[in-house]
């Protein structure tokens, strides 16, 4: 079992900066991919970014904006967002699958204001 807890999020206005975090507990590995999606009200989930093996992709929406950096020492996903523009107002959630088995965060609130 892996469980994924999230933290960061919150307000802020566009051209903004917010961190999100990931950690992860459970039998996970190093490499196991692991990264965020994003639900915005209406829409369907849709990814952001995701890491593996050390290689990362992103979203076209978000490449140049968004980093997603990982510690697995401590078994934690990052994702820095800068520049952030109202169109990213949306609920984040954490990824990651193990043994063919997906696992989600509880998901954190993202608002960007105009």
């Amino acid at each position: 079992q892996v469980q994924l807890v999230e933290s960061g999020g919150g307000l802020v206005q566009a051209g903004g900066s917010l961190r999100l975090s990931c950690a992860a507990s459970g039998s996970i590995f190093s490499f196991s991919p692991m990264g965020y999606y994003r639900q915005a009200p209406g829409k369907q989930r849709e990814l952001v970014g995701i890491t593996s093996g050390g290689s990362t992709n992103y979203a076209g929406s978000v490449k140049g904006r968004f980093t997603i950096s990982r510690d697995n020492a401590k078994n934690t996903v990052y994702l820095q967002m800068n520049s952030l523009k109202p169109e990213d107002t949306a609920v984040y959630y954490c990824h990651s699958r193990v043994r063919g088995v997906v696992y989600w965060g509880q998901g954190t609130q993202v608002t960007v204001s105009s």
